[in-house]
């Protein structure tokens, strides 16, 4: 562990520790401290407090991620899926990581987590507010004998795999929207973005990437151009430690993952329904500058969206959903 890493999990008690007492901790000289503090403040954008006489500190406690602890949190049988887990205190996007060594050495199962991202990415080239330590960003790597046009239900598997997680961790009042997002009633919870290549027949690599708003305070969502919500203002999410939704998280990821190489999305259907906030709703479906209006009819073993209008039920494979205002 480096000295960064060493002075942030000093200082992630939330309590007063003097520059003398830091410097004994880590073996540096007080000089030494106060650079590394500088850089956390400027690269990392941590509001650590100083006064004189009494020292640093965080506003308040931190739980920093702990790939240790992830594992030991884990089921018996994901143990044999996870292949490695490695945690980044600053990274410009997981995802992005990731895919840029999914050509090269990396097993299937492995796993990236930040504890912020410089360039986190949604979907639609949406920019994701990723601030230290507030939420979770994890990206998961897995490989397929699939083509990757066999894998088109993939988002909204992993999207399932999500609710399951949360609901399994006592979290209440969340739902689903097409293709990717979680809900808890009309504000946005978590995200996915999957990125899939491969050859025309096969296999493929696929990279997923989940973001979920923890901890998010009003001041670090205030640049979010859509209603949000964090995990601690949800029934059941108020307390709940990171390590342990990462663990859930990916219980349930290479659950989800492993059966749709065997089932695909078909399988998986009618429990997505159950959580589907839209389904039997009128929506406005955006396409591109085009917008269509009709009733959401659920979803197809495609992972397409369902759409009636007066011409009929037609599937539809990308756009964006809102719901019609009453």
């Amino acid at each position: 562990m480096n000295s960064r890493r060493q002075l942030l999990h000093l200082l992630a008690d939330g309590q007063w520790h003097s520059g003398e007492a830091l410097a004994g901790r880590l073996g540096l000289s007080r000089a030494a401290v106060w650079k590394q503090l500088g850089i956390l403040r400027d690269q990392l954008g941590l509001n650590i407090h100083s006064v004189r006489g009494r020292g640093y500190k965080l506003p308040e406690k931190l739980e920093l991620l702990d790939a240790d602890r992830i594992r030991s949190l884990l089921a018996n049988t994901s143990h044999d899926w996870i292949s490695h887990i490695e945690i980044h205190d600053t990274i410009t996007s997981t995802n992005s990581y990731l895919m840029e060594q999914a050509s090269a050495v990396l097993q299937s199962g492995h796993v990236c987590l930040a504890e912020r991202q410089s360039e986190g990415r949604g979907r639609r080239g949406r920019h994701w507010v990723s601030p230290f330590g507030s939420n979770i960003y994890l990206s998961l790597f897995w490989a397929y004998g699939l083509a990757p046009a066999a894998l088109s239900g993939i988002s909204l598997a992993a999207g399932l795999a999500v609710i399951r997680a949360l609901r399994q961790l006592g979290v209440s009042d969340i739902g689903l929207k097409w293709p990717n997002d979680i809900l808890c009633g009309d504000r946005k919870l978590a995200g996915l973005l999957l990125e899939v290549t491969g050859e025309q027949s096969g296999p493929s690599r696929v990279v997923l990437g989940l973001g979920m708003n923890v901890r998010l305070t009003e001041a670090e969502g205030e640049s979010i151009d859509q209603p949000w919500v964090s995990l601690a203002r949800v029934p059941g999410g108020e307390a709940l430690s990171r390590n342990r939704i990462v663990a859930a998280l990916l219980d349930n990821l290479v659950t989800v993952l492993s059966q749709f190489e065997e089932q695909g999305f078909n399988a998986m259907i009618s429990e997505w329904r159950q959580y589907d906030l839209y389904d039997g709703k009128r929506v406005f479906l955006q396409l591109g500058a085009r917008q269509i209006e009709g009733i959401h009819r659920g979803v197809e073993s495609s992972g397409a969206l369902l759409l009636e209008t007066a011409e009929g039920v037609r599937a539809y494979h990308g756009g964006e959903v809102s719901l019609r205002p009453a």
